[in-house]
């Protein structure tokens, strides 16, 4: 729950955050190049893949390109599809459609991703003064009902706050475009590079939003919401943590008991939505590290992996030559070694389990750690702001 994830002429560095986030595919932001590159290990190097990635509920490839066809005959075809998967009147599905535009603006802001920007430029953009402070006051004004969600799914209260701020900055930046604009315009128009190798992802990409724009009328009928009302990101991301509508119906809690589940007016609801997101598709794990400093030695060769998933363990890529600099983190956990281009140079970072839980919110690593670091911040354990990060290894 993308590519989920945020406003009348809000700032750009808000903007940037309002992407598909909390989406159950690949992320809506071509993000790939960057944070998941395909160099492979050295032969001489610790194999990848030694463990297994779990199955992911809602986790499945991008859907298969659609056959190509004329906007009105694509337009009926959804219409009679969606009406009979979802049980919606085809009337109203057409009406809605009637009223709907393609808009350029989000065609463009769907080609500029915040994710493609090196992490030195990403980081300011959610590690802020103004970001922390806002994040530890949302936090104080809702301690009670943050406690009760963190003992019940193991998620930390910091984390959940986290992912607002990035979102939506507290709840005060929700999203200014029209919902159904935004996936009716990437599900008919979504944005073609022209380049060739790109062109399988694009019309894969532009299915995936034909199907979500199909699970938006599913869900106004399911929460019985005025779906022609509802404002979010360009991407079609909805609600306080920027849930995509699939993620909405599969992931989202009632959290306050009344029977509906609104991401736009209950706190409880969006607490408890976001929690069990990271429980049912990241697999948090309650008590678990996310992520440590790691130190590189001399002599360490370059490594990438070649995802996000820690499929190796600490001692594996302390062989490598990269050490965590906090001591209590056991040999066996399992690890993914995290570059990063920071202002001062390359920096090394080790993440675990529930870091690879937060990339399930935004394919990122990027975006994970910004999360984490500015949860860190909000709980007042770190001052990211004056972070360093060392670069020999310290004493095996």
């Amino acid at each position: 729950m993308t590519a989920r994830p945020l406003r009348n002429a809000f700032p750009l560095v808000i903007s940037l955050a309002l992407g598909a986030c909390a989406t159950p595919t690949p992320p809506a932001t071509p993000v790939a190049s960057q944070d998941a590159p395909a160099a492979a290990a050295r032969a001489d190097m610790p194999p990848q893949g030694t463990r297994t990635r779990p199955p992911v509920p809602g986790t499945n490839p991008l859907p298969d390109p659609l056959p190509a066809m004329p906007l009105e005959q694509a337009k009926a075809a959804f219409v009679r599809d969606t009406a009979a998967k979802y049980g919606v009147d085809a009337g109203y599905i057409e009406s809605v459609l009637a009223s709907a535009e393609i808009r350029e603006s989000i065609i463009k802001a769907m080609s500029r991703p915040a994710e493609a920007k090196p992490w030195r430029d990403y980081r300011p953009i959610f590690i802020s003064p103004a970001r922390i402070s806002g994040g530890q006051a949302f936090m104080a004004r809702h301690r009670d009902a943050l406690a009760r969600v963190q003992a019940r799914t193991g998620v930390p209260a910091e984390i959940i706050v986290a992912i607002i701020g990035v979102e939506t900055s507290y709840g005060a930046n929700t999203g200014s475009f029209p919902v159904v604009d935004a996936l009716y315009t990437l599900a008919f128009a979504y944005p073609r590079s022209g380049d060739p190798a790109k062109a399988d992802r694009e019309n894969r990409r532009e299915a995936f939003f034909r199907g979500e724009l199909a699970q938006l009328f599913a869900l106004g009928k399911e929460q019985r919401l005025d779906i022609t009302t509802l404002k979010g990101s360009y991407a079609g991301a909805m609600g306080w943590g920027q849930f995509m509508p699939s993620s909405y119906r599969e992931f989202a809690a009632d959290g306050d008991g009344d029977g509906r589940i609104d991401l736009f007016n209950s706190t409880d609801d969006v607490f408890a939505s976001i929690a069990n997101y990271f429980v049912e598709k990241g697999g948090w794990v309650r008590g678990g590290p996310v992520t440590v400093r790691a130190a590189r030695a001399a002599d360490a060769r370059d490594f990438e992996p070649e995802g996000l998933y820690p499929d190796m363990t600490v001692a594996q890529l302390a062989q490598l030559g990269y050490r965590p600099v906090a001591a209590s983190i056991a040999p066996e956990e399992p690890a993914l070694l995290v570059n990063l281009d920071g202002v001062s140079g390359r920096e090394h970072w080790l993440g675990f389990d529930n870091f690879y839980a937060i990339t399930r919110y935004n394919i990122s690593k990027h975006y994970a750690m910004a999360v984490y670091q500015l949860s860190e911040a909000i709980a007042g354990r770190e001052n990211p702001l004056a972070a360093t990060v060392p670069t020999a290894a310290p004493d095996a």
